[in-house]
């Protein structure tokens, strides 16, 4: 007699649910990752366009992205402004708190910077 081959239903329901998580938090995190790749562009095209002539300029340079593309969790007057030789480095630091399921929520901290050194800095469970 032979031995059937393949997998069984359960095996097909747990495999099927571990898919289906991971599907549902990458489309729950998109977005954010997506809205911390927009500020990125907006400070380096800030940094580029040479508007960084005062503080002031700096700040409405970024609203005006901001209203354009819409990224709700940096305001201009969340930017740090500062110098590091002769370059103008505007940076920023926030974080996304993305509900999941019931009380679970994914915490991602953002650090991001004009000057090359942007990254995400954290990943954590709340």
């Amino acid at each position: 007699m032979k031995r059937q081959k393949g997998v069984s239903l359960l095996g097909l329901i747990l495999v099927s649910s571990l898919l289906i998580a991971v599907a549902i938090l990458t489309i729950k995190v998109i977005p954010a990752v997506a809205e911390y790749l927009t500020v990125v562009k907006h400070l380096r095209a800030i940094v580029s366009s040479g508007e960084t002539t005062s503080v002031a300029a700096v700040r409405r340079g970024y609203e005006l992205r901001k209203a354009i593309d819409d990224t709700p969790s940096v305001a201009g007057n969340d930017l740090e402004i500062g110098k590091s030789g002769n370059d103008v480095v505007i940076s920023v630091a926030y974080s996304k708190k993305i509900p999941l399921f019931a009380n679970v929520s994914l915490l991602l901290e953002f650090d991001a910077s004009s000057s090359g050194g942007a990254k995400s800095s954290r990943l954590g469970g709340v």
